[in-house]
């Protein structure tokens, strides 16, 4: 098998013309892309559950909205937490993924954590992709690859998440988000 060259950390966004209703204008955040496959949350998907409904100990530390995203179709009834931590060192009860960006343990007393946590989102499910399915969707054009940034987690207007990370490029991509949601109305 050839190599692959990570992509953990980057985000993938949703071409229009992707025509899965899991991923319409999804930006999801890889968390881990190897030779093994991909993983990664989507970012946009924010759910009318309260973090305090499914994980009351964590409720006081997730950010606006303080509800549950739906991190993707695959294993809607487990929980991932991603948190911002600044700075070179991250508490305990925390993994590093991309810069300031890691993994929560939710299993963890939540006050090892509060005192350093910038920002913290709770998922349900996950996006997966098995070894070369995302990079075969990458050649279809189904996704664009751009990088993150931290206050991508955080949003707090996640359903503008689309349209704010694309028009941030420096390229064509910046025109992509000016896209109308039913081309065929214009």
């Amino acid at each position: 098998m050839t190599e692959v060259s990570s992509l953990t950390g980057r985000l993938l966004v949703a071409a229009p013309a992707l025509s899965d209703p899991n991923f319409d204008r999804a930006v999801v955040l890889l968390l881990d892309h190897d030779e093994e496959g991909s993983l990664g949350v989507v970012l946009n998907r924010p759910t009318p559950v309260g973090v305090g409904d499914i994980l009351a100990s964590w409720a006081g530390l997730a950010g606006e909205p303080d509800v549950v995203f739906q991190g993707g179709p695959v294993s809607l009834d487990s929980a991932l937490g991603v948190a911002v931590i600044p700075g070179d060192d991250g508490p305990l009860g925390w993994r590093r993924v991309h810069g300031a960006i890691g993994l929560v343990d939710l299993e963890a007393p939540p006050e090892l954590l509060a005192p350093a946590l910038g920002a913290l989102r709770i998922f349900a499910g996950y996006a997966g992709w098995a070894p070369g399915q995302l990079e075969a969707e990458l050649a279809d054009g189904a996704w664009y690859v751009v990088e993150s940034e931290p206050g991508d987690v955080s949003a707090p207007h996640p359903e503008k998440l689309w349209r704010a990370v694309l028009r941030r490029q420096r390229s064509e991509l910046a025109m992509i988000a000016t896209y109308p949601d039913d081309p065929s109305l214009n």
